[in-house]
């Protein structure tokens, strides 16, 4: 009996031709269903023949279709499965993805029982938190993450490039992208842990030059170079890779997002008030409790860092994350928020290069998180080096090979001042606030 495979990683990555690929070496058929928007049950088990346009199941369908009882079978989008009066189709693909009950399928237009134990079920998802707790417990979960900058050139130059000068009738020279320029679309033209934005950039400007070439332009040629690039995708979009604040308040955290990891910038302001907290940039209830953990820490251990309590009475504090449009939420913003706020009120201006994710707690112990290859991998494309996370994450490090971990230095923490020690400049910024 074949295990139930689920790969699940952001969009582009590859999963669904990993699918392909398996089918290939296996020798074996291959069969896609997309489950994304799916919400009727009778679409996995079929429709009693009473009821008109009656027709067996998509899983019966496509196995007929297809002319083999041991195909690949992939499900496609499993974490998009929806619900509606009609019943739950993911309790119906229970009894699909279970190697102990599959042999003895029951269809309500077959009105007997099918074997699908020969069949190999692989899944695909973005999200595996939002499939149904039972369905998660039957598959065998294989994380699949983002690429590096360098894995994406590689795979351009490999596959993606030839690919695009195929499908429009393009000979091999026509067109040459040198490793740069391929660099230069990735890093200012995409935003993304796949390659599909990366493979409509290339194919936009390889339709830009099949153009000029089938117009007999004067412009052509076959080198691209970094100005003409410009003139055919316009002016691109490069990630800011300044990480240093000049001001004090500013924190660099890490942040897993559905489509890879996120370098989030938190800042904090101080005025004069009565101690009010005000929280902005869509914040999720998660990251609010977080914030609020984190002014209590420092209230409660203001001697520590030379703080007079009366101060946080005596100041408004304001926490805003940029990019006010994105819904955020979760725990590993906690050690950045408070790493933040202990920068404002002792006018400590935040290291350049040094980024951190972790949850605190109010006795000030750092808790690990998640998504810390797709984290590593956000940091290095914005030029970071120094990554502050909790000692219990040094085994989640281990795991990770070593090329994505060259050049980058790790400090595991347990408690809160280790970070504040680790991620603050010893001296005030000039002109500081008195704070008092």
């Amino acid at each position: 009996k074949s295990p139930i495979l689920c790969f699940d990683g952001p969009p582009g990555v590859g999963k669904t031709s990993l699918g392909k690929s398996i089918a290939e070496a296996l020798g074996r058929k291959y069969v896609r269903m997309s489950l994304g928007g799916l919400r009727d049950e009778a679409e996995i088990r079929g429709h009693r023949k009473t009821y008109i346009g009656a027709m067996p199941g998509r899983v019966i369908q496509n196995l007929k279709k297809v002319g083999s009882a041991n195909p690949v079978f992939v499900l496609d989008e499993l974490d998009k499965v929806g619900r509606d009066g009609h019943g739950d189709p993911s309790s119906a693909l229970l009894e699909v993805l279970d190697p102990e009950q599959n042999d003895s399928f029951y269809d309500n237009f077959l009105e007997q029982e099918f074997d699908l134990s020969k069949t190999l079920f692989i899944a695909t998802t973005n999200n595996i938190s939002a499939i149904h707790p039972a369905l998660r417990d039957r598959l065998e979960v294989i994380r699949l993450s983002g690429y590096t900058v360098e894995e994406k050139v590689n795979i351009a130059i490999k596959h993606l490039i030839p690919k695009q000068l195929v499908e429009h009738g393009m000979k091999k020279g026509d067109v040459k992208f040198p490793r740069k320029v391929i660099q230069f679309i990735i890093e200012a033209y995409t935003r993304e842990s796949g390659v599909r934005q990366l493979e409509k950039r290339i194919a936009g400007v390889i339709r830009a030059k099949a153009k000029q070439l089938a117009m007999e332009e004067k412009a052509y040629e076959n080198a691209l170079t970094l100005e003409s690039l410009e003139s055919i995708l316009g002016p691109g979009h490069p990630r800011e890779r300044e990480s240093q604040h000049e001001v004090p308040g500013v924190a660099n955290g890490l942040a897993w997002t559905s489509v890879g990891g996120e370098v989030l910038h938190i800042e904090t302001s101080i005025t004069k008030g009565k101690g009010k907290l005000t929280l902005t940039g869509n914040l999720g209830d998660v990251m609010k409790e977080s914030a609020v953990l984190a002014l209590e820490y420092l209230k409660a251990h203001a001697d520590l860092l030379d703080l007079d309590q009366d101060v946080f009475n005596n100041y408004n504090v304001h926490v805003h994350v940029p990019e006010g449009a994105t819904p955020k939420d979760g725990p590993s913003a906690g050690i950045t928020i408070l790493t933040a706020l202990a920068s404002i009120f002792t006018q400590r201006r935040f290291k350049s290069k040094v980024a951190m994710t972790g949850e605190i707690t109010l006795r000030g112990r750092v808790l690990p998180v998640g998504g810390i290859k797709e984290k590593i991998l956000a940091a290095k494309r914005l030029g970071l080096t120094e990554i502050i996370m909790s000692e219990l994450n040094q085994k989640d490090i281990k795991e990770i090979e070593e090329v994505y971990l060259k050049g980058l230095t790790f400090h595991f923490v347990q408690n809160m001042m280790d970070v504040i020690d680790l991620a603050l400049e010893k001296g005030r910024v000039k002109n500081a606030l008195k704070v008092a």
